[in-house]
């Protein structure tokens, strides 16, 4: 049994934390839940027309996310978000102790301006890339997973970490 019961998949836009999400919380059991859907809508304005959100703008979205996790803290839940900053990864990891766990899906600009382009019906321009690039702050205490493999094998590779932090090494 998997110790953490609340995984946040993060990292900048076009990584594949819907698609990383949705797979590993199917393998695990838990629900999955995109971050983007609980923008609220002024963010998501503000974003359609090309300029990318501040701290005050996350502020209320950080918090109803974490609201979210605590609500599943008993049973579990994958929940996909960007989490670019340390700041905001403690908002979102507040009153959840060791049960939180994040991991960030790594890849190039490249690679993700790549599959940006090949997404459609997403709210989130990519003129916005560079910045959530110029924004992340690489964590410290996560699982850091290169995004070069399938998404297969990804989520392969975060189950196995996790069992492997389960037995304490």
């Amino acid at each position: 049994m998997i110790k953490e019961r609340i995984i946040f998949i993060m990292g900048v836009s076009g990584s594949g934390k819907s698609t990383i999400g949705a797979l590993l919380g199917n393998a695990l059991g838990y629900p999955f839940f995109d971050g983007d859907d609980y923008h609220p809508k002024e963010n998501i304005v503000k974003m359609e027309q090309g300029h990318p959100l501040n701290d005050s703008d996350r502020k209320g979205w950080l918090l109803a996310l974490n609201q979210l996790a605590m609500d599943h803290l008993q049973h579990g839940a994958v929940i996909g978000c960007s989490a670019l900053k340390h700041s905001y990864r403690e908002v979102l990891r507040e009153g959840l102790g060791p049960s939180a766990v994040f991991v960030h899906l790594e890849g190039s600009s490249e690679l993700i301006q790549q599959r940006m382009q090949q997404r459609s019906g997403h709210f989130m321009p990519l003129a916005l890339l560079n910045s959530q690039f110029e924004t992340l702050e690489p964590p410290k205490n996560a699982m850091v997973v290169s995004i070069d493999k399938s998404p297969s094998e990804i989520v392969g590779h975060i189950l196995s970490a996790l069992e492997h932090r389960k037995n304490g090494a």
